[in-house]
């Protein structure tokens, strides 16, 4: 009996003696990394989960552990069972990345809770990893939303935790294709590295042979080395080596350490984990290789993970008395990386990006870029009203920041890798939808409260008309006011330059409408096309919607008062000529457009450049979905992820279509309808520089058992040799050639699909002397598959499901229907040398549009109004320069702010707009205060720039990756000068 206790004593001790850690228990970041022995193969074990923040379940199923029915899967229990086996033993360490969830799970805690994980953060011990709200999808987000989500996450963490919270690394391990923006994006929040798990299995290949999965990236090709971040490629996605998933929902065998029991698998277990970790080493360039232990959703049992981690790392290194080299410990990215830097080895370089991404053959993830288009608008729309909102708050300084955080909250979400890409189930893209929509709800009151404040005039304590929007005016409706006797439209311009716009208001009756100085304005009163009264659930009554132009001050507002006319009151409008099916043309100042009798445009000129681009073909194909093969799993159908044609060509909607062409004096449209499913308008304006496509498609048509994947084609002379150019989030755009790939040669397996990018803003195609840009209101997916032509993707209906996990297709209807969607591209033509100064302009006009509220106010007649209300205010008194935008003002206290600036040109692209420039932040401000004292700060805002340091690296070309970072910590002087595609943050505290 005493034998068997000392026997069970002594199993006891060995398997609880892991090897004394490299590390200060007290610290946090670097100094508590374990850097392994200078003559082992180290192996970094990195225990973590992977949280969706909504896929198969929505988030509130997946915190609660809901819907087990779909899978059983709860996050709450996670944390609980992480945090509690944490401090079961002090030298286990975790990383967690999703702060939606952790927000939540922290709210719910005790005191005594949240200082036991306050302990394990100031210990290195519980490391969170990206810190942002979501791990963001790379190539449906706008920078912007990038930013913002990051932002608060960021937040959340230094008010809770302090410095040891903030996030180093990027984890992005699941998104499927990385931006080079989103490199540069993290290099400026002050991260020291990237890891993410999926990359193109072409590339995987050379770059496994050459020791190339760890690199310096070159993130901008504006900013040099501060966009520079090292970046890892995870060497199994994000799970751990076959056969060791020791989770509660793996079936892998569990480290049975008793000798005495038939099932005794150490030294089979020790020699497993041994090879797969020397056949891992041979893919990288170090003597430390990263071993992650998770997966989606694990550890809600932790105990069961760690118990046989514990046990794994003990025998695995009581090996090297027999002569294994193999040192294996708990890590985290970030000492993961550290190690790596204090290699002080000569890293390769890339400056492209990873897009497309294909997992196997003939499999490329490029049908993400346009699913659910109606939600990827909706999200772009709401980010409009996010920073609108933000603007009113701060400038009315009302201080309501805490109310805007639901719709930040809701936006946070709606980055996430599986709800903008469009991959989620149906009831979960409803989710993200509705929490968007709530969010707008709740800034609603914040914009109301902020009119309050600056419509009145000096003086007037009158109440203000509650303002509301009209959110299905994409639709030609807005019910509050069908029959109001007066109604205004407030137009806010969030751009800090000028803007003129061409509002189309819906209306029942015909009104009188006059402008912020009270003048009469001569509108177009106009009949709604059919191809929108039919749109499946529109309820509108109005059958014509008045169209007038509106110039916008900048940062500020515009109100035009709608007066209804008297019964007897004669209507005389300007003539409006319209033409059937014949030739026509659209001419203003600057550009023309000809049709030909059949619809089809044919030509447009730049009369100021003397340009003409021959249009060959322009109008709406589709490609037939892949319906997959049975007999063979592995090529996959098209569905929500993967775009695959059945034939590499697209097939005409329709052979033949119809033009109305319409004249007046603001507008010129051609509306062109291909069949009961597919119309565009294509407009020019007076005075404009650009030509706006507006497109309806759908209901899509499936009866034929087809899965259709519609394109809308612009074909043309334009001599583009292969090559056009796509936008990354927004931001920097990358040239791209025809089944090519800069950094590794390139089989092409799949002709269509291989050469699609993502679309967040903009495509181009240029040859010498002409260049035709497409702006997007939305992110989509295209390319050139021919020289001369541009293709993009605006909607998807397919009948399979893909087999990537989703497990369901992605069929949207509403009202009974497939799912009509309405968009919006603009084209311009110009000089490549010139077409910068249009496209940048345009498309921050695009992301950032004046926001139009609609009150109907208790007044008597206008005059009445105009005693009583500002019609016409702006923030500024000072001309902006052109190059300039305005991404973030959000007032965080009574007199201390949050702004973002920016310099949104690229060098070289213009020759006076590409140059670096200088504002006075002072002039943001006149209408509010004096700056007292300004503090840069990294682009998350959690920490001063001036106290950043972060790691430096060496290239093979020689380069040092290294920045000298500014001194000053507090800043007296506003003025500062932004350089080409910078950045720059700064927290204001004003008198």
């Amino acid at each position: 009996m005493h034998v068997a206790i000392f026997c069970l004593i002594l199993l006891f001790v060995a398997t609880q003696g892991l090897p004394t850690p490299h590390k200060s228990q007290n610290s946090c970041g670097y100094d508590s990394c374990n850097l392994g022995k200078p003559d082992k193969l180290n192996v970094h074990i990195v225990a973590h989960t992977h949280d969706d923040v909504g896929w198969l379940k929505t988030v509130d199923q997946y915190y609660y552990g809901s819907r087990s029915e779909i899978v059983n899967r709860g996050v709450q229990y996670i944390l609980d069972s992480v945090v509690s086996a944490l401090l079961d033993n002090p030298d286990r360490r975790y990383i967690y990345v999703e702060m939606a969830f952790f927000w939540r799970w922290w709210n719910e805690q005790s005191n005594d809770t949240r200082n036991a994980v306050k302990q394990l953060v100031n210990e290195g011990r519980l490391e969170f990893i990206s810190g942002g709200w979501s791990m963001n999808d790379e190539a449906a987000t706008h920078y912007n939303s990038i930013i913002d989500q990051h932002a608060l996450g960021a937040e959340f963490l230094h008010d809770t935790f302090g410095d040891c919270a903030r996030p180093k690394i990027g984890w992005q391990i699941d998104p499927f294709g990385h931006s080079r923006e989103m490199a540069s994006l993290m290099a400026q929040m002050g991260f020291d590295g990237l890891f993410f798990g999926r990359i193109d299995y072409q590339d995987r290949i050379p770059r496994t042979l050459e020791k190339k999965l760890e690199m310096m990236w070159k993130g901008s090709a504006n900013l040099g080395r501060q966009s520079w971040l090292f970046t890892g490629v995870l060497p199994h996605s994000y799970s751990g080596p076959s056969t060791f998933c020791f989770d509660i929902h793996c079936s892998d065998q569990p480290i049975m350490d008793d000798k005495r029991l038939h099932d005794y698998n150490v030294p089979e277990r020790v020699q497993s984990f041994i090879n797969a970790v020397h056949l891992e080493a041979h893919g990288y360039a170090t003597n430390h290789i990263i071993i992650t232990m998770g997966d989606d959703f694990q550890d809600q049992n932790a105990h069961e993970k760690f118990k046989n981690l514990d046990k794994l790392i003990h025998y695995v290194n009581l090996a090297q008395e027999n002569g294994s080299n193999v040192n294996v410990f708990y890590s985290t990215p970030s000492c993961y990386l550290y190690a790596l830097n204090k290699a002080e080895r000569i890293w390769t370089s890339k400056s492209d990006d990873f897009f497309p991404y294909a997992s196997v053959p003939f499999a490329y993830w490029t049908g993400y870029y346009t699913s659910r288009p109606a939600l990827k608008r909706y999200e772009r729309y709401t980010n409009n009203i996010l920073q609108v909102t933000r603007q009113l708050n701060g400038f009315s300084q009302k201080n309501l920041r805490n109310n805007i955080f639901y719709l930040s909250e809701a936006m946070g979400l709606a980055q996430h890798h599986d709800a903008v890409s469009g991959t989620e189930k149906q009831h979960v893209a409803n989710d993200y939808a509705q929490r968007l929509s709530d969010g707008i709800d709740q800034a609603v009151e914040v914009i109301n409260d902020a009119y309050a404040q600056l419509l009145p005039r000096e003086g007037q304590t009158v109440p203000v008309a509650r303002q509301f929007l009209c959110p299905y005016s994409n639709i030609s409706e807005c019910p509050p006011i069908e029959g109001a006797n007066q109604f205004t439209v407030t137009l806010w311009n969030p751009t800090i330059h000028p803007v003129t716009i061409h509002p189309h208001v819906p209306v029942t009756r015909e009104y009188l409408i006059r402008d912020p100085q009270g003048n009469l304005i001569s509108a177009e009163y106009l009949p709604i096309s059919e191809t929108m009264k039919n749109i499946p659930g529109r309820t509108s009554s109005a059958q014509y919607q008045y169209l007038f132009q509106a110039s916008l001050p900048a940062l500020g507002y515009n109100t035009y008062y709608f007066e209804a006319k008297a019964d007897e009151m004669k209507t005389e409008y300007k003539k409006v000529t319209v033409t059937q099916n014949q030739a026509c043309i659209l001419q203003n100042e600057h550009l023309r457009a000809e049709f030909d009798s059949l619809g089809d445009l044919r030509s447009i000129t730049n009369f100021d450049k003397k340009l003409v681009v021959s249009v060959l073909n322009q109008g709406f194909y589709w490609y037939e979905s892949h319906p997959g093969d049975r007999t063979t799993p592995e090529l996959a159908p098209s569905g929500a992820y993967i775009f695959r044609p059945l034939i590499p060509e697209a097939v005409p909607v329709s052979l033949l279509r119809t033009i109305n062409c319409t004249q007046t004096d603001t507008v010129q449209k051609a509306t062109i309808v291909f069949n009961e499913w597919i119309s565009q308008e294509i407009s020019l304006y007076r005075g404009a520089s650009a030509i706006e496509v507006e497109w309806t498609v759908g209901p899509i048509p499936i009866e034929d058992n087809k899965g259709k994947e519609i394109i809308i084609r612009y074909n043309t002379n334009i001599d583009s040799g292969s090559k056009y150019y796509t936008d990354a989030n927004g931001r920097e755009v990358l040239e791209r050639i025809r089944n090519h790939r800069p950094t590794w040669p390139y089989f092409v397996d799949e002709p269509i699909s291989g050469n699609y990018y993502p679309i967040n803003s903009r495509i181009w195609i240029r040859d010498n002397d002409r260049q035709l840009t497409i702006l997007t209101d939305r992110s989509e997916g295209g390319g050139s598959m021919y020289d001369g032509s541009v293709e993009i993707m605006v909607h998807r209906r397919v009948l399979h499901d893909d087999s990537l996990g989703v497990n369901e297709v992605l069929n949207e209807t509403a009202y009974g229907k497939g799912l009509v969607v309405t968009g919006k591209h603009i084209l311009i033509v110009d000089r490549p040398e010139d077409s910068a100064r249009l496209h940048r302009s345009g498309a921050q006009q695009m992301f950032m549009h004046p926001l139009a509220t609609y009150s109907i106010p208790n007044t008597s007649s206008y005059a009445n109004y105009s005693n009583v209300y500002r019609q016409s205010w702006s923030a500024l008194s000072d001309v902006m320069p052109l190059n300039v935008h305005l991404l973030t003002f959000d007032q965080l206290a009574l007199k201390q702010y949050l702004v973002r600036v920016e310099h949104y040109f690229e060098l070289n692209e213009d020759e006076t707009y590409s140059q670096p420039v200088t504002i006075d932040l002072q002039a943001l401000f006149k209408s509010i205060g004096t700056i007292n004292e300004m503090t840069e700060l990294i682009l998350t805002a959690n920490l001063p720039l001036s106290e950043l340091n972060r790691l430096d690296w060496m290239t093979k070309e020689g380069e040092s990756s290294h920045v000298d970072m500014l001194q000053q910590q507090s800043l007296k002087e506003t003025t500062i000068t932004l350089n080409p595609m910078q950045i720059r943050t700064f927290q204001i505290t004003i008198d």
